[in-house]
């Protein structure tokens, strides 16, 4: 949610968000206002679960009526999920300016609801526009990346990582749970990988998986007639950015944001849609980056099969093929996503007109 908007730049926002996700103690730290509010999604084949999201939406829906009529902000930027659908019902009764902004290739529930009385529509893929009621208010504008993502270089994260300058580096990562079919696959390569002159991987397994990961690799670390520069596994990196930068070839999931960060720093990638995303937008998400030439696809019944080990080896002993499909990331990457989205933000926020303002 933006409040008084300046064409200087110097902008007050606050953050709604729900009372127990992760926004609820970064937003804080960051320096934001944050609001709390209680949303719930539903399941199709669990009717009692969709009465109880529709009350948890009614009862947050006049809380964000009370919350925008105490702060008074001058647009509401909605970013999906549940929460924003109180937030956005509330700004529409209250006449402020609404904008929304759609990370992945299909747009979300929340998103379609709202996208009736949205003056502008933000996306993060083309093909996305299609998909809304109004597509004459939709704009490119990419998908915002963190600015320790965009301020990383290659030398100074390798020193971080204390990787060598000449080390050949595979990050490897699902998502901050992990994803246990992704990585089962990708130490199933140990032997593969061994072969590959100078290469060190770095492999973020997830918290909830990194104990069955770290079994699996030393068993394949054992079975193996030769020993990699470096396999580093963890559960959690805290310096994805720099991992990111250090980087030559990624491995991962085919979420937007991850998406954002790859070709926002120019990486050559094999991504890996998750197979039960909703709408099967992660496979959308990868086919936009396919077909730019700045990926290789792999489906995930095909990660136990030759076809994801020939993806991955591929771009590691080709040195020619990796610098492509680097350059046709770079290209494809938004770096000015994050400005994009304020300054159309700010161009409808000036449009509104509080009350008791006007002639």
């Amino acid at each position: 949610m933006a409040g008084h908007l300046s064409g200087s730049g110097h902008d007050e926002v606050a953050f709604v968000g729900t009372p127990d996700g992760l926004e609820a103690s970064l937003v804080p730290e960051a320096g934001v206002a944050f609001f709390a509010l209680p949303a719930r999604g539903f399941d199709r084949a669990r009717p009692l679960s969709m009465l109880t999201a529709v009350f948890v939406l009614a009862a947050s829906t006049v809380r964000a009526w009370r919350l925008i009529g105490r702060w008074r902000p001058d647009a509401v930027v909605g970013f999906g999920g549940y929460v924003s659908l109180p937030v956005g019902f509330a700004a529409v009764a209250r006449g402020i300016p609404i904008i929304l902004h759609e990370q992945n290739s299909v747009p979300g529930m929340a998103n379609k609801a709202l996208s009736r009385w949205a003056r502008a529509v933000a996306v993060t893929y083309a093909d996305s526009k299609r998909r809304f009621r109004h597509p004459e208010r939709v704009e490119l504008t990419g998908d915002p990346v963190r600015a320790d993502v965009l301020g990383a270089d290659r030398a100074s994260a390798r020193t971080a990582l204390g990787l060598p300058d000449d080390a050949l580096m595979l990050l490897v990562f699902g998502g901050s749970r992990g994803a246990r079919h992704l990585n089962q696959a990708t130490i199933d390569l140990y032997s593969r990988l061994s072969e590959v002159p100078r290469l060190h991987v770095v492999h973020a397994a997830g918290s909830l998986d990194i104990q069955a990961a770290g079994e699996r690799l030393a068993a394949a670390e054992a079975s193996s007639a030769d020993t990699l520069g470096e396999y580093r596994l963890v559960g959690y990196l805290d310096e994805m950015a720099s991992a990111l930068a250090a980087a030559d070839v990624v491995v991962a999931r085919a979420g937007a944001t991850s998406i954002a960060e790859i070709t926002a720093l120019g990486r050559a990638s094999v991504l890996v849609p998750y197979p039960f995303a909703t709408d099967d937008h992660q496979t959308l998400n990868a086919r936009a980056v396919e077909a730019a030439g700045a990926c290789i696809m792999v489906s995930d019944t095909e990660l136990d099969s030759p076809v994801f080990a020939s993806a991955v080896m591929r771009l590691l002993e080709d040195p020619a093929e990796r610098a492509r499909m680097a350059d046709a990331s770079a290209s494809l990457g938004r770096r000015d996503a994050g400005r994009r989205v304020a300054d159309l933000a700010r161009r409808w926020a000036e449009t509104h007109v509080r009350p008791g303002s006007g002639p």
